[in-house]
This record gives structure tokens, sequence and C-alpha cells, in this order.
């Protein structure tokens, strides 16, 4: 009996020290999601330039600027003596509206406005913090943002919608300047 335990020892030990063999991976990962999201996106913001310049085209009097920011915009209230533009940290109260491309009202001023910013400090999408940089106390801008630069994907999750492209006519009412030093 003693030789038959020691003889299935031998045997166990010899079969447990196998060395473990790799497996298969269950999956694997070729980023062909992200290249597929990056090549929609691009798509989607071909379409909504294409349907922003649509619409410029139909207003040959208005003098649109094209933003190095990818949104458009025209002065309605241009404001030629006064320099003061709001750097970091600077107060801003502003008024605003939102509209979607076709112009159906989406947020009325009375609803959102006046707002007051601290340049640079605050969550504001990138569409409106990067065109209030360039305005001037007293001037009324309407700024056509791609959805990108404005809810994105996700929309405000109440009135905009997905990649829902919008124009903003904004005011500035005042900048109160910190110390720049």
């Amino acid at each position: 009996m003693k030789l038959f335990v020691y003889n299935l020892l031998i045997v166990i030990l010899a079969f447990g020290c196998k060395s473990p063999e790799a497996r298969e991976p269950i999956s694997t990962a070729s980023g062909s999601f992200i290249k597929e999201s990056a090549e929609r996106n691009i798509q989607l913001n071909k379409q909504q330039e294409a349907a922003f310049k649509d619409l410029m085209a139909t207003m040959p009097e208005t003098d649109f600027i094209a933003s190095p920011n990818g949104f458009w915009y025209y002065y309605n209230n241009k404001i030629e003596t006064d320099t003061i533009t709001a750097k970091f940290g600077d107060l801003i109260n502003y008024n605003y509206d939102i509209k979607d491309i076709n112009g159906n009202m989406i947020y009325a001023e009375d609803e959102v406005s006046p707002k007051t910013y601290a340049m640079d400090q605050q969550e504001l999408f990138t569409g409106l913090r990067e065109g209030l940089k360039i305005m001037k106390p007293g001037e009324t801008v309407t700024f056509y943002f791609p959805s990108n630069l404005a809810y994105g994907y996700y929309g405000d999750q109440k009135r905009i919608g997905i990649n829902t492209p919008i124009i903003c006519e904004v005011t500035v009412n005042n900048i109160k300047q910190t110390n720049h030093d």
C-alpha cells in the first residue's frame, strides 16, 4: 500500500509541475472604434460647416468673420472706440439667447440672461468662452457655433439635443477688469 501511495505522489508531482500554457485572448483591441468615431466627427463637422455656409449665403449683406477657433460671427453692434476686452479673471456681464440653425428659439434672452462670467475661471461652453474674449462692452455679436464648440455629443440634456449646432446673439453689458500684473 505504501508503494502505491508513493507512486501516486510521484505521478501527481510529475504532472503537477507542468509549465502553464498560454491562452488565446478573449478579445483584442484594434483601435478601430476610435478611428471610426474620429471619422464620424469629421463628417459631422463638415456637414455642419456646409449648413452654416448655406445659411450665410442667404445673407450676402452680412459681413461674416471666420474665427480661427472654428466658428463664424458678425457684429450687430460694433464699438470702435473702446479697446477693453476680457482677460483671465475679468468679470463679464452679458446677455444672450440660443437658437437652432433654422432660427427657432431654444432659450430666449429673458430665460438665461443676464449672466456674469469670470473669464477662464468658470465652466462655459468653448464657443461662447472664445467669443466673449473678442467682445467689448456695448457690443452685440451673433455667433454660429458648430456642435463641437457648443454642447457637443451630450447636448445640455434639456432643450439642446446631441450634436446640435447653435446660433447665439450675445451682448456684453460690461467688463470689470481685475488686476493684470
